[in-house]
């Protein structure tokens, strides 16, 4: 599997971050639906039923055009410049190392992050890594899961650091302290900035000497890294095990569908997410992509979820019905059982036992 759709920056700088449904629609075929995802569109645009893994790739290819439709599209090969990683502060710790660090995400731009190094990553020993993407924090943005924010629940990079994984945390764009110019950039969300960045964070890991890439890289995240952790997973297929927690329900179900979080800046149409969502108000069945489909276009990579029973944010059976739509997709591709949803009695949070399951996750896909 190969990057989706290298198009370069062009693209995103002519196109407005706000263009009506209309215009898409004009290059959009009928969309097809997001409750049936072994459908497929062929060449002469004739509807098929999916039967192979080669059908289920045209599906999946239509899924992230979908995607790129609101998000802006993913950055060509061409923006992988040079990391040219500084660090700015280190800390060692019991078991780790913890460093600030900024790496060049893009020309023109560098993205701060926190990297995590094992203690027996430093004497020569490969050990595996995760990117750890953090939840909403607009104090303390990425330090949250470094165990710097004071917030229970929100320190896997940490946790995971003492488990002898290396960790890698960026900053989210228009949170905390990183403020990149999307426009200037060429993005049209912080979204699809965020992903680029998470990319370019999988790059840096590639880089290390005592990192083991082979079985590939985790990606974690709670509430805004929960969906952040399944949009990058789904552009980058080197992440080979995802954990969401509290991260998403169907667009379609979202605070029950009520219009008031459709306007711009509202929900997920805020600037830092995907601005473009707002076009889409009143008319939610025509976002061109949704979570089962995200979920599906994931397989047959293992994913496990935490939605908790009593999350004010998304609702757990609206991730029950996602997850539903997507286990077709998996036990086509001959990973039934990979797709693992989790309920606790909680709010939205990411509990201790929630999260060694999600550790173990990792153990057994990145660990040798």
């Amino acid at each position: 599997m190969t990057f989706a759709l290298k198009k370069t920056f062009i693209t995103a700088m002519i196109l407005p971050a706000f263009v009506s449904v209309s215009v898409y629609a004009q290059k959009q075929p009928v969309r097809l639906n997001p409750d049936n995802l072994l459908l497929y569109r062929d060449q002469a645009g004739k509807v098929n039923q999916v039967q192979t893994k080669a059908d289920w790739e045209k599906r999946r290819k239509e899924i992230i055009r979908g995607m790129e439709t609101v998000m802006g599209p993913f950055p060509g090969e061409d923006q992988r410049v040079a990391l040219d990683v500084k660090i700015l502060e280190e800390v060692k710790l019991e078991k780790y190392t913890r460093q600030l660090i900024t790496y060049q995400s893009s020309p023109g731009s560098r993205t701060p992050a926190y990297l995590c190094i094992p203690h027996t990553a430093k004497a020569g020993t490969k050990v595996p890594a995760v990117l750890c993407l953090h939840p909403t924090d607009n104090r303390v943005g990425h330090k949250v899961v470094v165990g710097l924010g004071g917030r229970a629940g929100r320190q896997y990079a940490a946790e995971l650091a003492e488990r002898g994984y290396v960790t890698i945390a960026p900053a989210y764009p228009h949170l905390a302290n990183y403020w990149p110019n999307l426009g200037k950039l060429g993005f049209v969300s912080g979204t699809m900035k965020a992903i680029w960045d998470n990319s370019r964070a999988i790059d840096l890991l590639a880089s290390l000497d005592y990192v083991n890439l082979k079985p590939g890289v985790g990606a974690i995240g709670h509430s805004l890294g929960g969906h952040n952790s399944i949009y990058t997973a789904v552009f980058d297929p080197r992440a080979s095990a995802i954990v969401s927690s509290c991260g998403f329900d169907s667009y379609r179900d979202y605070y029950d569908g009520a219009e008031r979080v459709w306007y711009f800046g509202k929900g997920w149409c805020q600037i830092r997410y995907m601005p473009r969502m707002s076009n889409y108000r009143g008319k939610l069945d025509k976002i061109p992509f949704d979570f089962p489909e995200l979920l599906g276009a994931l397989a047959p990579r293992p994913l496990y979820v935490n939605a908790p029973l009593h999350d004010s944010n998304f609702r757990w059976k609206s991730v029950d019905k996602c997850a539903e739509i997507a286990k077709p997709v998996y036990e086509m591709l001959g990973s039934k059982g990979k797709l693992v949803i989790d309920h606790p009695d909680s709010n939205h949070n990411f509990p201790l036992e929630q999260r060694n399951r999600a550790y173990q996750l990792f153990d057994s896909v990145l660990k040798d």
